[in-house]
Parts: C-alpha cells; sequence; structure tokens
C-alpha cells in the first residue's frame, strides 16, 4: 500500500476520538478506545512517506501521549498496582520478537515493519493498563466490549441474511462475504475466525456480568450476541474458543483442587503420546466442529514446527513455506512466536499466560471467603483458557490483541485488589491492643 485509503467520514470521527480519550478521565477513556478500534477497518491507512498508520495505530499513539502526560497514580506509579511480572513479561515478548524479526530479515523495510507492529502490540498493551485503574473500569470494560459485541454480532446476522458486509462500505473491508462449502462465512470487522472467535473468548465475562445483577440486559445481549458470532463464522476455531469458555466456566467446583486437575492432565497427555500411533498434537487433526474445517493443516503446521526446531530455536527461520503446502500460513500463534521470534520469545509470550494464571490462582486463595471477587477472578482465567485455547488454530493479529491486552490489563488489577488487603495487614499490623514489656513487669 502506497497511498492513503482513509476516507474523510473515518477522518473526521477519528479525530473526534482522539480529543477525547486526550480530555477524559481515563476511566472514560477506554471506551472510546475500545469502540474505535472494533468499528473502523484496520484497511484505514494513513501513509506518510514509508510509514503506515492504521486508526488503532493512530489511537494507540493518543493514548500513549495521554498517559506520558498524566501524574503517575498514588497506588503504583506509572500503572495501577505497580509493574508486575506480567508486565515485564509482555515487555520482553514484544522486544524479543522485533529484535529478533529485524535480525532475520536484515533490511529497512523489515525495520519499519516491525517498529509498526511494536507500538501495535507493546504501545496497545501499556494504553490498556493505563486506562483501566480499578474494579469499576473493569466494568465498565466488560460493557464496552459487550456493546461491541452486540454491534458485530448483528452485523454478521445481517451478512447471512443479506450477503453483504456493512462494514464493507466503509472502505478497508470487504462488502461481499465469503463461502466455503455452501456455508457463509460471516466476517464482521475483522474476518471470520478473528470475530468469532473474539465472541467466543469473551462469554465468561458477560456471565460475571450478568450475576453481578447490574446491567443484565446488557449482559444477556452481549451473551446472546456473542454466540451469534462465533456460531455466524462457521469456523471450528471460534466454536473451539467458545467451548473453551464454557470449560474454564465448569472447573469452577473444583477449583480449589486445579493442582491436581493440572497434574492430571499432563499425565493424561503423556500416556496419549505414549500409546497413541501418532504424536499427541495430531489430536487437532480431529477437530472439525463444520464439516469443513482445515484440521490437518493445522496439525501438520504445529509438527513441522517441532521437528525443526533446530531451524528457528535461535532467531526464528523464514524459509518455513518450504516445509510443505500451504504452511506459508500460521494459523498457530504459538507456531508464530516460534518461526518469527525463535524460543525465547516463545518462552516469554507462553510465560505471559502462567504469570497471568499464577497470579489469578494466588489472588483467589487471598479472597476466597469473598464468593463475588473469587468469581470475577474465575470468569478472568476462564476468558483466558479460552483465549489459548483459540491459539491454536489462529494467529493474533492487531485487532485480537486488542482482545488479549485488556484481558490481561483486568488480570493486573483484579488480582492487586484482591491482594491489598493481605499485604495491608502484613506492611501495617495493628499494635494498638499489645501491652509493652515494661508494663508488665512494673516499676
Amino acid at each position: 500500500m502506497t497511498e492513503t485509503t482513509m476516507t474523510p467520514l473515518v477522518g473526521v470521527a477519528l479525530l473526534i476520538a482522539i480529543v477525547l480519550i486526550l480530555t477524559q478521565r481515563r476511566e472514560k477513556s477506554i471506551t472510546v478506545f475500545l469502540l474505535c478500534c472494533y468499528t473502523i477497518p484496520l484497511g484505514q491507512v494513513l501513509v506518510l512517506g514509508p510509514l503506515h498508520f492504521t486508526a488503532m495505530r493512530i489511537l494507540i499513539i493518543a493514548g500513549l501521549i495521554r498517559r506520558a502526560t498524566e501524574r503517575a497514580s498514588s497506588s503504583g506509579g506509572k500503572f495501577p498496582g505497580g509493574f508486575n511480572p506480567i508486565d515485564r513479561m509482555v515487555v520482553l515478548w514484544s522486544v524479543s520478537a522485533s529484535v529478533v524479526l529485524t535480525l532475520q530479515w536484515m533490511n529497512v523495510g523489515m525495520l519499519i515493519h516491525e517498529l509498526g507492529d511494536f507500538l501495535d502490540g507493546l504501545g496497545g498493551y501499556l494504553v490498556f493498563r493505563s486506562l483501566i485503574p480499578d474494579s469499576e473500569t473493569i466494568q465498565r470494560t466488560v460493557k464496552v466490549l459487550a456493546t461491541i459485541c452486540i454491534i458485530q454480532g448483528a452485523c454478521m446476522i445481517n451478512e447471512q441474511i443479506s450477503h453483504v458486509n456493512i462494514f464493507g462500505y466503509l472502505g478497508g473491508a470487504p462488502i461481499w462475504v465469503a463461502v466455503r462449502d455452501g456455508k457463509i462465512r460471516s466476517a464482521g470487522i475483522m474476518g471470520a475466525l478473528y470475530a468469532g472467535t473474539f465472541g467466543g473468548v469473551l462469554i465468561p465475562l458477560f456471565l460475571w456480568l450478568w450475576t453481578k445483577g447490574q446491567s443484565r440486559m446488557l449482559a444477556g445481549a452481549g451473551l446472546v450476541m456473542a454466540t451469534a458470532m462465533a456460531i455466524t463464522a462457521n469456523s471450528s476455531t471460534p466454536l473451539l474458543a467458545y467451548a473453551g469458555s464454557f470449560l474454564g466456566l465448569a472447573f469452577w467446583p473444583l477449583r480449589k483442587q486445579m493442582r491436581l486437575v493440572r497434574w492430571g492432565i499432563v499425565g493424561l497427555l503423556v500416556s496419549l503420546h505414549l500409546t497413541m500411533k501418532a504424536p499427541v498434537w495430531a489430536l487437532i487433526n480431529h477437530i472439525d466442529l463444520t464439516g469443513s474445517s482445515s484440521g490437518y493443516h493445522r496439525f501438520m503446521l504445529m509438527d513441522n514446527c517441532i521437528r525443526h526446531f533446530s531451524d528457528w530455536w535461535l532467531l526464528g527461520y523464514k524459509y518455513y513455506d518450504a516445509w510443505g503446502w500451504d504452511m506459508w500460513d500460521l494459523c498457530n500463534q504459538f507456531v508464530v512466536c516460534a518461526l518469527t521470534g525463535g524460543l525465547l520469545t516463545l518462552v516469554c509470550y507462553i510465560s505471559v499466560f502462567s504469570r497471568s494464571f499464577g497470579a489469578l490462582g494466588n489472588a483467589r486463595k487471598a479472597v476466597d471467603a469473598d464468593r463475588g471477587r473469587e468469581w470475577l477472578l474465575w470468569c478472568l482465567g476462564s476468558t483466558l483458557f479460552a483465549t489459548v485455547t483459540a491459539q491454536f488454530g489462529i494467529n493474533f493479529m492487531a485487532q485480537m490483541l486488542m482482545c488479549l491486552f485488556p484481558i490481561l490489563a483486568c488480570i493486573s488489577v483484579a488480582t492487586f485488589e484482591a491482594m491489598r488487603p493481605v499485604e495491608a495487614k502484613v506492611e501495617m499490623p495493628d499494635d494498638s491492643h499489645l501491652v509493652s514489656v515494661p508494663d508488665l513487669i512494673g516499676p
């Protein structure tokens, strides 16, 4: 793309959004930021010489400017709760991925491209981390995500009826729908795989909003439309993400025995690997929830990645398309991290999730007597579990990262607030009732 494709209508809307992000309270800015990310197609681009600025990228820059000019919060400096292990892993993952990919290609074009991706990744995360300061904003964020699903779900249902994608009229998205094996794959603003997955992973958060007893109409509509998004996408990955959401929620009664559950899953996978004729990851080949899925391709992609470990472990590998037919299509986020960033990037990326699950587990134990807060933490964990499940079927492009990052930011805030009472008791014990040694001994 060498020319600007941003329409005047989108340009005006973007200017209004930037003003609102820079002037409103940050608890309200999250509403504007998220709504614009999911109503303006990525194809709307402002080109300035060799630099390409999508609408989302411009919004991220506005969010970073806002945070840079704000005073640090009293609860933890630049970020609510302080700079935690999840933040560190996100930074390491982003930096490692950018450095390794630039070294792989060693040309100016890739350097400029990677700087843009670095801004989308780390920049987007920092914006969400700063715009979600407390539990009240977590609830606001979930409401905005529900609103987005209502808009996207309605448009995707309309695609099934009219065979037209309304977002195509904005420019930057196809107007006509895609069809596979006679089934219409509704795309919305993100594309069928991504839009369906977006709805599928957010089910636990909408259920939490419903059980809170507030905004039940919005939460119920979000549940219905998120379900519609997963179904009308007509793809296995969104349905797998949708199932992953409910599977995570189903373990709620066993929340105090999760260590046993985790080791049981590990033992089951090892047993299957030892007894199956094919490796255990060949199970991906048998996942077909729509009758038209490409499970074999996803299996071969993961299989080739594991078998060619020596090719990519240090600095990734850019000739993976030579591994076999259709291997250029990296529809697995973990494989993407491995082949574009090497082993260090993959480890850092996996650590983002392991640190998040660990923080959620510790926080849940700290609020064991508070069912409401415990339920929020569990729903966040279920959403994260569904996200991990989905990543075995798709790569996370910019708009899907804008779904992952608010989840991580909400986890950081929720776990910080859950652990804060415990830390307060340790740091500031109440010693007013204690009797001094001289008083006991007497004069």
